[in-house]
């Protein structure tokens, strides 16, 4: 048994990135974690492997499309997926190996094994239970299925099953139109699987700004995706080589079937709390089995505090990260904080799409006069050269004030252009702020200066 000042359950983006700032502001600091790598579901099975094959068929998809146009000929590449899986393992393994090596800088003890909490102050691994002043909960989420539709990681795959399958399936059949299903079917896609995308709601991506969905859902067919919207999957069947899927579309209960060689549930997640003995302990959960935390993280229980995935907000590794450095400065004595209205959101497809703050729709909601700068790709002369004019810029601002409320990006490294404003909203600055910024030419990110620009007088190169 082993004394600590805090003891954090989990190793995913809130864990560690938690168990390093609680070293740094001198905290005697353990983290317990049961699988064989850290990093948790993002650098295992979730951001990190998935980005790798994002890239990697992106550049097939270059070479394929764009060389030629370029003056780069020769014969298309073929497609090793042994070597690509190969790759993509490479790049996980880099990565939790980096985070053990920042374990041992900062001298924070790997307790190896799956953790229940016996009563306050201790934590049981195994045959050993460890003390420590402070608990932080990290053990994030795990894929959420649908009732009738039975996941084996062969045939009805996760997201975990859908960055290791054994072939590139001909036919493949995404149950959801968010982040996770659509990435996954860009990749596939690109391999040349045929990709159908079923969805509940009568538009992609949920919650985004209604603009950038449509625009998003056109630039996606073009590339060879399908979409069957307003349908409820009812159940997947098995067969030796093949699975149906069986849906009923809304608006009129017909009910249809669909083949595939591969079915990937992509309909969300869910809070990860199994086996931490959080009811013997009294620890509130709501409705939907997130640990419900005050202002400072902690749960109705003294000195245990949870972050990330387990409780509520957006299921992102970034917002995780963030959580887990304020709750070690609120353990440490300090005050530690989190702009919730200020966490970006990004999806890796191409183009990729990223947002920021408010959307239309929540403004028009909260009865507030905004006003919207937009300026298309097609008006930037680095996109145009790089083959990548698909998109636009939307910036929204308070009528009177200028002041930015949020952003709407589609288009090329959407991801990054993003932290322009992200930055400036954490300053409160205004449109005109950026709009009267020098952006380096030829960049994208004139694009971001010209919505700004349309916020004020207009924008220049449109």
């Amino acid at each position: 048994m082993a004394n600590y000042d805090v003891i954090i359950i989990g190793s995913g983006p809130g864990g560690y990135v938690c168990a390093i700032r609680c070293a740094q502001l001198g905290l005697k600091t353990a983290c317990v974690e049961g699988r064989d790598t850290l990093g948790g579901t993002c650098l295992n099975v979730g951001c990190i492997p998935s980005k790798a094959l994002l890239h990697a068929s992106h550049m097939l998809h270059e070479a394929e499309h764009n060389f030629a146009a370029m003056g780069l000929k020769g014969k298309s590449p073929s497609v090793d997926w042994k070597q690509m899986l190969a790759y993509k393992d490479d790049t996980i393994g880099q990565n939790t190996k980096g985070i053990e090596f920042l374990f041992k800088k900062n001298k924070i003890d790997w307790i190896k094994g799956w953790a229940s909490i016996p009563e306050t102050g201790k934590v049981k691994v195994g045959d050993d239970v460890h003390e420590a002043k402070s608990i932080i909960i990290a053990t994030g989420s795990e894929p959420a299925s649908l009732p009738g539709v039975e996941v084996d990681e062969k045939t009805v795959v996760t997201s975990t099953g859908a960055l290791e399958l054994g072939k590139v399936p001909k036919k493949l059949v995404v149950i959801g139109a968010g982040v996770i299903g659509l990435e996954l079917g860009s990749v596939y896609s690109r391999l040349g699987a045929e990709v159908t995308v079923i969805e509940y709601l009568d538009a992609i991506t949920p919650g985004m700004d209604s603009e950038v969905q449509k625009t998003f859902q056109r630039i996606l067919k073009k590339q060879g995706l399908e979409f069957i919207m307003g349908a409820a999957v009812q159940k997947t069947e098995t067969l030796k080589t093949k699975a149906k899927v069986h849906y009923k579309l809304r608006k009129d209960d017909s009910e249809h079937v669909l083949d595939a060689d591969v079915v990937l549930v992509a309909t969300g997640r869910k809070p990860y709390t199994d086996g931490l003995g959080l009811d013997g302990l009294g620890v509130t959960l709501s409705k939907r089995g997130q640990i419900e935390v005050g202002k400072d993280w902690q749960t109705n229980v003294k000195g245990i505090y949870a972050i990330g995935d387990c409780i509520d907000g957006p299921m992102l590794a970034h917002k995780a990260e963030d959580e887990g450095m304020a709750v070690a400065e609120q353990v440490a004595g300090k005050h530690g904080h989190v702009n919730y209205g200020v966490i970006p959101g990004v999806i890796y497809t191409h183009p990729e799409v990223a947002n920021v703050g408010e959307t239309e729709q929540t403004l028009k909601e909260q009865g507030r006069n905004y006003k919207v700068g937009k300026f298309m790709f097609m008006g930037n002369g680095r996109a145009k050269a790089n083959f990548a004019a698909d998109g636009f810029v939307k910036i929204l601002a308070d009528k009177e004030t200028d002041r930015i409320l949020g952003a709407h990006i589609i288009g090329p490294s959407a991801g990054e252009l993003i932290h322009e404003i992200c930055v400036a909203m954490e300053f409160g600055a205004a449109a005109e702020d950026i709009a009267l910024t020098c952006h380096a030419h030829p960049t994208y990110s004139e694009a971001v200066r010209e919505a700004a620009l349309a916020c004020g007088d207009g924008p220049i190169h449109s």
